[in-house]
This record gives C-alpha cells, structure tokens and sequence, in this order.
C-alpha cells in the first residue's frame, strides 16, 4: 500500500541516495550576507538591503548579547556526542551561548518535562519522538515553532507534517527513522530475498529445518511498532489516513483482524513464545549471525556492521493480497522548545542549527540516523531505507497514541502465543479509546 504522498516527498532524496525519513522539520539558519564585497560597495548602515535580510533569519539578530547557557536533554549512544559537537559548533557561532548537555532519554523525555519544566529545574531545547506531540502540546509543555514556513522549506515535506497539531508546527525534526528487512548475504542470496509474506513464510521454514540452531526469520513480535505492518492492508491505517480520527483506531477492522490472523500463522516458521523474541534477543542473533532475515532499522546498521555481518537492507515483504510493501511506521525524532524557557529566541535558534545540512551530517555520523534535510550521503544501505519510505505512514500524534503501545504490544503477544485474534484486537480498541 504505497504512500502516494511519501512517494512524491521522498522521490528526491531517493534520487540524491540521500538517507531521509518521515518526521523531522526544522529551519536551517543562513549566514548573514555581510560579504567582503556587500562590504565595499554600501556603507555599513546601507548593507542591510533585501537581500541580507533575506538570508538573517530573524530570530538570530533577537538574540541575546548576554552570557546564558541552554540546558538541552537528550540520550545516550550517539545523540549525546551529537548535542556536545553541535553545541560547541553553535557557541563557536555564538560566544556568549553555551549548551549544556543532560542525559534524559528520548522515550522519557515527555514525562520528565511535565515534572521538570514547571518546577523551573526543566531544559531549554529536549529530544521528543514526533507521536508524543499531543501529549506535550495538550500540556502545555512546549511552544511553536518559529518561522514555520521556512521549516518546512528546509526540510522534507513528509517530516515538516509529521510535527504539526492542529495545524500548527512544534519542533524542529532532526532525524526520521522507519524499519526495512535485513538480510544475511551469507545466509541467503539476494535474489532469493521473498518480496511477499506467504514467501518469507514457506523460506524461513525449509531453513529452519535444514540449519540447526539458526532461524530463517525473526522479529520481536510483542511490540506494536513492528507489528503494526499486519494491520495496514488496504490503506487500513491508525487513526484513519491523516492519523486524527479519534472515533475509532481502525486496529479491530476486518483488514487488521485479516492480518493479524496472518501473523499469527507465522509461529509456524519461527516457534518460539513472544516472551523470548524481545528486541535485544533478535539483535542479538542477528549480530551472531544466527538470522537470515530481520526487520530493525538504521540504528542497528553500525551495530551489524562492526559484527562483521555481511548483510543487505530491503523493503519489508507485501502482506497477502497486496502487491506493494507493506507499510511501516515512522518516526520523527523532534528538538522542542520548552515553554518554560527563559530564553526562547535562542533555544529556538539551536534547534533550528541543528537542521543544517552541516549538522546533519554530523549526526548521520555519530548515530546513523536518517536525516531530516535533503543531503547526500555514501552509503550501502540507505537505499533500502529510503525505498521503505514510500512505503510508510507517520506514527500518529494525536493524544490517544499513548495508549495504544502497551495495548498493541499486549495484543501481538497474545496472539503471536495463540489468543483469539478478533478478541484481543477488539481489546486493544476499547484501550486505546477509553
């Protein structure tokens, strides 16, 4: 079920084999235009013409003379070095800011700042995933973004509407991220990677019988981030196709309770209970070389890479009765202005530095991450990843989002183990919306 909208937002990084994801929108800041030349030929009362202030942004000439610093959250394994390379890049730009980074998770992020940022002991600029906006908008937690336009101008179109509500822009997208099937080269040629279900089913199963101790298959099948894609035939979507009707979540339709019913045939080819198919154990085999195929993200390509795995990255297969691959979630990563700032002009212009194409290269680099912009990178898999892209559906924003993983993810686990499909779907409904 292609993303017809995707497709036309994605088709030119695809073509510059830039790595880009759904999710991201920020506003790259331009240098002031008072060149050498601009210089010589007008007075310095006179360079400010259209053009300069064409290219200064104007938040950037708001900004404070004085000494502050900004207190920015963010995780580990990557975004920290990320958020301590860019800060010293942004004080080199502006001497009297610092920023100060602080280790608080993305996935805690939201509901640190409900206790923090009241308490006035909260950060300036934080890390939030895009389907959390809601919540923080409906708190009151974070303020809109500034110039708006020329976000959603310097980043791709899928990312700038992946961090609106109610039709107003928050954020400033730094990464995009969405999840393809890996392949072990070493376990399975190329050209005999199944592009449908039905047949990674039929493979997995003839390689589990004939290598012991390896599995032809694996994900984690107890988290609704993944097995969202059984729900999605047919344009079945979460939420409707813009992700805001909250009458009804689409999870207990015919096509999610078809698909799911599919799903659950799949225990077939990988008979192991959904309490032992966890993320970290199917990294783990994959990294072993244990997995002939998989379906994680970018943030496992270095992992992979360093393990000397030789693999390949490929759109996930087409559900039965459908033709194209299946649709995945993605996900924005987004850098939020608190509300509580005391410095809103500038948390705004270090969010924005972090959407230049300067910075997101830096952070391709030091995380993997899909960037937000339009930039050319050289790399073997990003290829696959950006094919699944067309393919994808931003995870929606909407309040409602917050209950729908631990109800999705109990809901897979049942039924990967055996439970009455329409049953547990209709359970997971009745959470969700309660």
């Amino acid at each position: 079920m292609k993303r017809k909208v995707l497709a036309t937002l994605l088709s030119v990084a695809l073509v510059a084999t830039a790595l880009v994801g759904c999710g991201s929108t920020e506003e790259a800041p331009v240098e002031e235009a008072a060149t050498e030349e601009v210089a010589e030929e007008a007075p310095a009362e006179e360079v400010a013409t259209e053009e300069v202030a064409e290219e200064a942004p104007a938040e950037e000439s708001a900004l404070t003379t004085e000494d502050i610093t900004l207190t920015v959250w963010e995780s580990t394994a990557g975004p920290d070095e990320f958020i301590k390379q860019a800060g010293a890049a942004f004080t080199e730009k502006y001497p009297n800011i610092t920023i100060e980074y602080v280790n608080v998770e993305v996935g805690d992020s939201t509901g640190q700042i409900a206790l923090d940022g009241p308490a006035g002991v909260g950060p300036d600029v934080f890390a939030a995933p895009h389907d959390k906006l809601g919540e923080l908008v409906s708190g009151g937690f974070v303020l809109p973004t500034e110039n708006p336009d020329e976000v959603a101008a310097s980043v791709l179109g899928a990312c700038a509407s992946a961090v609106k509500y109610d039709g107003t822009m928050y954020g400033y997208p730094v990464s995009a991220e969405t999840y393809s099937l890996f392949y072990n080269k070493d376990l399975i040629a190329e050209e005999d990677v199944p592009t449908t279900w039905e047949d990674l089913a039929a493979f997995a199963k003839e390689f589990n019988a004939n290598n012991d101790g390896k599995y032809g298959f694996m994900m984690d099948v107890g988290n609704g981030y993944y097995t969202i894609i059984f729900t999605t035939s047919n344009d079945n979507l979460l939420f409707g196709p813009d992700g805001t009707d909250t009458t009804k979540t689409n999870i207990n339709s015919e096509a999610s309770v078809s698909g799911m019913t599919f799903f659950q045939t799949l225990r077939e080819s990988l008979d192991v209970p959904a309490a032992d198919l966890t993320t970290s154990a199917g990294d783990g085999a994959f990294a072993a070389g244990n997995v002939a195929l998989y379906i994680t993200g970018p943030w496992n390509v270095a992992t992979f890479a360093d393990a000397g795995i030789n693999f390949g990255v490929t759109t996930l297969p087409a559900l039965p009765g459908n033709t194209e691959p299946a649709a995945s979630f993605s996900g924005t990563r987004t850098m939020q202005v608190s509300a509580f700032t005391e410095y809103p002009a500038e948390a705004a212009a270090f969010a924005a530095f972090l959407i230049t194409p300067e910075m997101q290269q830096l952070r391709y680099e030091l995380t993997g991450a899909l960037p937000s912009v339009d930039i050319t990178l050289d790399d073997p898999y990003s290829a696959g990843f950006v094919a699944q892209l067309d393919y994808a559906f931003p995870m929606p924003s909407i309040p409602q989002m917050g209950k729908f993983w631990d109800a999705m993810n109990a809901a897979s686990a049942n039924i990967w183990d055996g439970a009455d499909v329409q049953a547990e779907l209709d359970a997971a409904d009745a959470a969700i919306l309660q």
